[in-house]
């Protein structure tokens, strides 16, 4: 038996004991991240400041065989900070120091409860910005960015955060400070950086992150174009990128998601009678922008884009983005709830996806939403649904999971961007053999042998996916496509 008031005092002594949480109307505060639906309060909260600090807590909690499960800023959207049943949740929020700024060698040294787009602002004087832009990314921190390997707009032509991570101080589930990577991109050894970005806190924390930074382009330029339909924007897609033409970004969204921004945000540059819109951004410099911006207007409209338009202008290009950032939010207004999924699809198979996902919602009787990354496949349908109605959680978990497989089917993935965490464990296995998964364990005993790091996420249990299948026979069998 843990004697928590004993565990209290001691982290209190290595904090200070205004930074460690214990009184039950403040834990609920933890009790949940994005993924408001599932919910646990942990048994304490720690707020430390430092690597030392961090790796204090993490070994108390090896010391009384305590679970600890990281937090950044909460924002997370597949369960990957819910805490553990008799808990403690190490929130690295106070970590917020931007410890250097290089800018002759393009790298900036942050503590992991800096918010991504203040990387950008530290260096944007000089000519330079932080790539991965997820849309929460005002309000995202960067340690959260790490542990889910967060993607943004601008993923398809410049990657996700494991492609602008250079190097790593990590606490591990040892409670061992380790630095993995470096300062420079390629370092030898194994490429202990790209294991941990994307593993969700299984491994341990992260308490410093080196970045690389990039040059802004000369040159930026985005089209919207509006289509009849889901699919000929789906295909627009895949014919940009079969001529070649690889822009910053490209998003697409459905006609349920476009009033949903005009009911809010009302830019006023989405038309509401569109099946769907497509937003292209191209950068770079300026002929190459020119031509491939030209390409781009003959390939949409060889697709059956009814309409363009284009901007230049810093201003006009906020206003046509404006709305696909605030996407997820004005669902808030549309729906009392939603769920959001994650999967990826071959661009190719885009068109096909999308209609068998309106079929699932005709056959489900919840409508959903589209609004997604089309440029590498990265869906996001939005299921609307009422929580307060008994079953109906339950039944759009289960609406999603059909989702997934659809992707798994196509040749896809799970996850994106969102993570795993314990939302989707426990379709690892449809995406994995056991000997797969064994290997990752395997991986994963070595930084965290005693399991005590997060130690519910990622991977499938016996028990929480045993009792979800056996939930899921209670309900109508939809049909797969």
């Amino acid at each position: 038996m843990v004697d928590w008031g004993r565990v209290a005092d001691e982290l209190a002594q290595c904090l200070e004991p205004r930074r460690v949480v214990r009184r039950r109307e403040e834990l609920l505060v933890y009790e949940c991240d994005g993924l408001a639906s599932y919910r646990q309060r942990p048994r304490l909260v720690v707020l430390p400041k430092t690597t030392a600090e961090v790796q204090a807590a993490v070994q108390i909690c090896r010391r009384y065989g305590i679970p600890f499960v990281p937090r950044g800023a909460g924002t997370g959207l597949s369960g990957g900070a819910l805490p553990e049943e008799n808990s403690v949740l190490i929130v690295t929020a106070m970590m917020r120091q931007i410890l250097e700024v290089d800018v002759p060698n393009r790298r900036v040294v942050v503590q992991p409860g800096v918010i991504n787009t203040w990387v950008t602002q530290a260096v944007s004087g000089k000519g330079f910005y932080y790539a991965p832009d997820p849309s929460s990314q005002t309000v995202c921190s960067v340690g959260g960015n790490v542990a889910e390997n967060s993607g943004g707009v601008h993923c398809l032509k410049y990657g996700v955060t494991t492609n602008h991570v250079l190097g790593l101080t990590l606490v591990t589930g040892l409670g061992e400070v380790v630095e993995l990577g470096g300062r420079v991109p390629e370092m030898p050894g194994y490429d202990l950086t790209g294991v941990v970005v994307g593993s969700e806190g299984t491994l341990g924390i992260v308490t410093e992150i080196t970045l690389n930074i990039l040059k802004a382009p000369e040159v930026v330029q985005v089209l919207c174009a509006d289509f009849p339909t889901v699919a000929q924007a789906g295909a627009a897609v895949s014919a940009i990128i079969a001529a070649g033409i690889t822009p910053g970004g490209m998003e697409i969204m459905d006609n349920l998601s476009i009033n949903a921004v005009e009911n809010v945000v009302a830019t006023g540059c989405y038309p509401r009678d569109a099946g769907a819109i497509l937003l292209v951004e191209v950068d770079g410099l300026p002929g190459e922008v020119a031509e491939a911006m030209a390409a781009v207007q003959t390939l949409c409209k060889q697709q059956g884009a009814r309409g363009i338009q284009i901007a230049s202008d810093p201003q006009e290009r906020y206003r046509l983005w404006q709305g696909r950032k605030a996407a997820f939010a004005a669902m808030g207004k549309m729906s009392r709830d939603y769920y959001v999924q994650d999967g990826v699809v071959p661009r190719s198979q885009l068109p096909r996806i999308l209609q068998a996902i309106e079929r699932l919602s005709q056959a489900s009787g919840y409508r959903i939403a589209n609004v997604f990354h089309a440029g590498d496949g990265n869906l996001h349908p939005l299921i609307l649904f009422d929580q307060s109605v008994p079953g109906a959680l339950a039944a759009v978990e289960r609406l999603g999971g059909e989702i997934l497989k659809l992707c798994i089917q196509a040749g896809g993935t799970i996850s994106g961007e969102h993570g795993v965490g314990a939302e989707k464990r426990c379709y690892m296995s449809d995406l994995f053999s056991p000997v797969d998964l064994e290997t990752m364990q395997l991986l994963r005993r070595a930084f965290d042998p005693e399991h005590l790091a997060n130690p519910s996420k990622i991977f499938p249990t016996p028990k929480t996916c045993g009792e979800r299948a056996q939930a899921a026979q209670n309900f109508p069998q939809l049909p797969v496509y």
